[in-house]
């Protein structure tokens, strides 16, 4: 076998609401969007509504709590990976929020992750922050009782 490194060189130009979100991140807020036709509050922000095709303008400031509701165990290590497993990558739907996103949960052992699960956002130190999402270092728990499950049910 052959191994042949290759690059790829792209520029990543932010939508207006994929702005909005990471302009809050910068500023250590979670900025979603609510669409003003179903009312369902998307973060990262999007611009318009996925669901109905519309813009969308009201920004919802949304808290660092939220709730697990899938979750994967990852045991492969995979070269460039920045965490060494075991770890857990998590839907996280914030309080809130009407679609869960991805983050990575630490602060536990990774066999206590479980479905309901309450977690909070830790962030970097400031120094660090920049206008990206990697200004949340990851999720641990948040040490609140779980969730119920009819309470992000319909978010699997």
């Amino acid at each position: 076998m052959l191994v042949a490194p290759v690059r790829l060189r792209y520029v990543h130009t932010a939508s207006p609401g994929e702005s909005v979100y990471l302009r809050g991140l910068a500023e250590g807020r979670l900025l979603g969007q609510r669409c003003p036709v179903c009312q369902n509050v998307y973060i990262p922000a999007r611009g318009t509504c996925p669901t109905d095709g519309v813009p969308m303008a009201e920004n919802v400031e949304l808290p660092e709590v939220g709730t697990v509701t899938t979750f994967c165990i990852v045991n492969v290590p995979y070269q460039g990976q920045q965490v060494t497993p075991p770890y857990v990558a998590a839907a996280v739907l914030l309080d809130g929020a009407d679609i869960p996103f991805q983050q990575l949960i630490l602060g536990c052992e990774p066999g206590d992750v479980h479905m309901g699960l309450r977690v909070r956002a830790v962030w970097k130190p400031r120094e660090e922050w920049g206008t990206t999402a990697a200004n949340i270092s990851h999720f641990a728990p948040a040490g609140e009782p779980d969730a119920p499950y009819e309470s992000y049910a319909s978010h699997l």
